[in-house]
């Protein structure tokens, strides 16, 4: 089964979510992305314990972050899925690139945008 999903997604893996830092979801916003999601194993079903659980606190905290310096906390969300849930993670992508294209371009992208001009 070939998964369909948005060509503007760019997957980042790591070994656990609770690797995801609030620097990373941070640094890809600097880097001009729109909108970043994280996607990880179900609550309680960690393998490394409680990873999912930290990565959660993490977006959170970005959420709060991205709100405070007004490009929008709406831009980053955390999903949680099983390994067998593939169309599930394709509905995600196109579900959060719609959100992320109604929201329109990452502020700081139009202000590089504006400089380079």
């Amino acid at each position: 089964m070939r998964l369909r999903y948005p060509d503007t997604i760019r997957i980042v893996r790591v070994p656990c979510t609770g690797k995801v830092d609030v620097l990373h979801i941070l640094r890809a916003f600097e880097k001009g992305a729109d909108g970043v999601y994280v996607v990880g194993c179900l609550e309680g079903d960690c393998r490394f314990e409680n990873g999912n659980l930290r990565a959660r606190k993490r977006v959170e905290q970005a959420k709060a972050i991205l709100n405070k310096v007004g490009i929008g906390g709406d831009r980053v969300k955390m999903f949680n899925l099983s390994s067998g849930e593939g169309p599930k993670f394709a509905e995600y992508a196109v579900e959060m690139t719609q959100k992320i294209e109604a929201l329109g371009p990452n502020p700081i992208k139009k202000a590089k945008e504006k400089l380079a001009a």
